[in-house]
């Protein structure tokens, strides 16, 4: 072979070899995060009104978009353009032609259709889930929903009966379309604690305390939200009742305290405080009783997280060898193990399946350094990662939904979600400032 002809097989070969790694590193979280099976094509035909009045149409159109979207984010569907589907709006099981859903150009291995109305007050639905190459017993789901006639209310509508369709097909795992994610935002002049719902709508303000609240962290029974306040006595941790709609008694330990983290099971809670004079790792009770110092060392120790596969363990970042790195310890301090090799590490958020952490990564870190902050997944077992976002801005605090095939993130001064794998960057708010997203359990 010339010279001529080797450069470019040369330069073919270094670029497979460069990729082929970062290809692996996808097909195991794309595996572990169950984005890695064949997606089921699945078409989401326009419900049909039962009547012709203008609620009905306008709820009607909401419906639809809504559940379209939620099968679309869920990562699990190839969803049928509406523009490929059949030219029938089935109402009802007798409604429906399966040939002609299977056929080309939709190709639908499953179909979901169903019926809408407004009447008395109220928006009823009833949706269908049909498996469009078994026409002999096609029903897999039928289900009736009721509720006051109103946008918000058919969203929710439409979130359950999406999360419904996951539950069934997509491996064993629940939905999240009726899932919220806490955050903090400025907008109303004050940084307060936030929620939306997880795909951005709905956003409203919780707490209205007129001053920086900064680490929401809601509890596994989503009755209450813990987060750092700035008060006169410096940074505390704060407790809120989702229930009773007020703070409620928490015994902060005194020092700076910041960072606080549930455990799955809600009987404990880990945080960061400077009480002995360097920030170390504590856990208590719920209430803030029961105080334990598990982290020891000089330097400070923050942002801990929880195993919640098992609670045995916590990862937190630490700065004991300097600049900040990602390690992981058992649940009583021992065993502790260091998971980053170096740059400047944050923000860790553990999987639900217990296997991967996701953190915020600047490698490059330094002065004249080309670094940037971007969100990585690692396998703990391993140590294997791979990165994210790519320069797209700073990119920092991932939040794992509990699903485990998303993660809600910040990037600059706003809000983001994405599939596990890196995919399907969406924003979700949008002006003011927005940061520190925290995916609710369920």
């Amino acid at each position: 072979m010339n010279g001529k002809r080797f450069l470019p097989v040369f330069l073919a070969l270094l670029f497979t070899l460069a990729i082929t790694p970062a290809l692996q590193a996808q097909d195991w979280v794309r595996t572990g995060t169950n984005l890695g099976v064949q997606r089921i094509r699945l078409a989401s035909a326009s419900f049909k009104p039962l009547n012709n009045d203008q609620q009905t149409l306008s709820l009607k159109s909401i419906f639809d978009q809504v559940l379209y979207n939620d099968l679309k984010n869920s990562g699990i569907f190839d969803m049928v353009s509406p523009s490929m589907e059949p030219p029938e709006m089935p109402g009802a099981p007798g409604e429906i032609h399966l040939d002609q859903w299977a056929a080309a150009p939709s190709n639908a291995a499953m179909v979901v259709f169903g019926n809408i109305a407004v009447s008395g007050g109220r928006v009823t639905v009833q949706g269908y889930l049909f498996d469009a190459k078994n026409p002999q017993t096609p029903q897999i789901l039928g289900k009736q929903y009721s509720d006051d006639a109103a946008v918000e209310n058919t969203r929710q509508v439409a979130h359950r009966f999406a999360d419904e369709i996951i539950a069934r097909l997509g491996g064993g795992l629940d939905g999240i379309c009726e899932t919220h994610i806490y955050y903090v935002s400025n907008r109303s002049g004050n940084k307060e604690i936030w929620v939306m719902d997880y795909d951005g709508y709905n956003q409203h303000q919780v707490t209205h305390l007129g001053t920086i609240s900064l680490s929401p962290r809601v509890s596994p029974d989503n009755s209450r939200v813990a987060f750092s306040s700035l008060g006169r006595e410096g940074w505390t941790i704060r407790m809120y009742s989702l229930t009773l709609h007020r703070p409620v008694r928490f015994v902060s330990p005194g020092g700076t305290s910041l960072s606080p983290a549930w455990s799955s099971d809600g009987t404990r809670i880990a945080f960061s405080s400077s009480r002995t004079g360097d920030n170390e790792i504590y856990t208590t009770g719920p209430d803030g009783g029961n105080l334990h110092r598990i982290t020891a060392f000089r330097g400070p120790d923050v942002s801990p997280v929880w195993n919640p596969k098992t609670n045995g363990q916590i990862a937190w970042v630490s700065g004991r060898t300097g600049l900040p790195q990602i390690y992981i310890m058992d649940a009583d301090g021992s065993n502790v193990q260091r998971m980053t090799d170096g740059g400047y590490a944050t923000s860790p958020s553990w999987s639900p399946s217990g296997q991967f952490l996701a953190f915020a990564w600047n490698r490059k870190y330094g002065p004249g350094a080309p670094g940037g902050q971007d969100i990585y997944v690692m396998d703990i077992a391993s140590k294997r990662w791979i990165q994210m976002t790519h320069g797209e801005g700073a990119n920092d605090f991932p939040s794992w939904s509990p699903d485990n095939r998303h993660l809600v993130f910040q990037r600059g001064d706003q809000i983001w979600s994405m599939l596990a794998d890196g995919t399907e960057q969406q924003q979700l708010t949008h002006g003011s400032s927005n940061s520190m997203p925290n995916w609710s359990w369920k």
